[in-house]
């Protein structure tokens, strides 16, 4: 059988594989499959598993994880594990093992994306600069792709960790309510993310903001993933209470993604990745996302000229890991793998 390498993205909902041939692109798989991330005790128990059933050992293998990756090893964010590549490339005979921060990973599969794999939600006036990445799913994840003369390199972070700001009066009172929550810290993660979006519907119930639809309400206590029931009522007008959490997580989404374009100095463009975006994409083009977006006092002339893309492609992570092998193998990423 001719050498594979394996990539993976690793989500704290389902976890997606694949096997790749050499001189095969990012979005050419040999064999492929998705399997629940839960469903497993490890990271390890789904990596032996799905080589187990394909036959193979990888030669190579870029796992992105959600969560902080520090000397090749990483505590999942949204899943009870810690993965260490040392110890998974020995119970994988010595394949050497490389693993990605989810962010990093879908930053790398950017540019494997034709032009029909984005939305725009600003066309904007793209300038030769760095760019940023936005994410919301099961959590946030950012990144920035810097500008380094050749390309874009991707640079993780753990951005949707940090203090989340109120921005009004209502976003004030959010804040307390969050607090009272969770004891404690309050991330933006908690507000953009599937839980967030369930837990603004609950806020604006506790404070009796719009009127609820009662049968919405009964399916949103019993669902399985509550987010999903929120956004599905907002997005057919069958609940005032929903649409107006939905729109509330909408105008935080655009000005999140307005401070990482800061932070970053994006001005050659921002992505919207994750599982979210591309399920609301009608609240998202309302124009609240880029009114919010662009909403940074002095610096709005600066944002209106930043071109915001949302991706489609579920697959970008795992492309994007697929990539990072591709390039370590071909020497354009030089770094200790373990």
């Amino acid at each position: 059988m001719p050498p594979v390498i394996l990539a993976a993205d690793v989500g704290g909902t389902k976890t997606h594989l694949a096997l790749y041939e050499s001189g095969a692109g990012p979005r050419r798989p040999a064999l492929e499959c998705k399997v629940p991330s839960r469903d497993y005790g490890s990271l390890g128990d789904i990596v032996r598993q799905f080589l187990k059933d394909t036959g193979r050992r990888p030669r190579f293998a870029a796992l992105g994880i959600a969560g902080p990756v520090v000397d090749n090893a990483s505590a999942a964010t949204n899943l009870p594990w810690d993965v260490s590549g040392r110890a998974l490339a020995e119970s994988l005979g010595g394949t050497p093992v490389r693993l990605l921060n989810d962010l990093e990973a879908t930053a790398w599969g950017v540019a494997a994306l034709d032009p029909g794999d984005l939305q725009a939600l600003q066309p904007g006036r793209p300038a030769d600069g760095n760019r940023a990445l936005i994410a919301a799913g099961t959590g946030l994840g950012e990144a920035l792709l810097v500008r380094d003369g050749a390309g874009w390199h991707p640079s993780p972070s753990e951005g949707g960790h940090v203090d989340f700001a109120p921005r009004d009066e209502v976003e004030d009172e959010l804040l307390r309510w969050l607090r009272a929550r969770y004891v404690g810290h309050v991330s933006y993660e908690r507000v953009l993310s599937g839980p967030g979006i369930a837990d603004l519907y609950r806020f604006h119930a506790d404070t009796g903001r719009g009127r609820p639809s009662p049968g919405v309400a009964r399916e949103f206590q019993v669902a399985e993933d509550p987010a999903a029931v929120v956004t599905g009522a907002a997005l057919a007008g069958a609940c005032e209470r929903a649409a107006l959490a939905l729109d509330r997580f909408v105008s935080l989404y655009g000005a999140e993604a307005g401070n990482l374009a800061l932070k970053g100095l994006a001005v050659g463009g921002v992505y919207i990745g994750g599982g979210i975006a591309p399920r609301i994409l009608d609240a998202l083009g309302r124009g609240a996302f880029v009114d919010s977006f662009r909403d940074k006092g002095r610096l709005r002339p600066l944002l209106e000229r930043v071109p915001v893309h949302v991706v489609l492609r579920p697959e970008t992570a795992l492309w994007g890991a697929a990539a990072f092998a591709f390039a370590h193998e071909a020497g354009t990423v030089i770094e200790e793998v373990s």
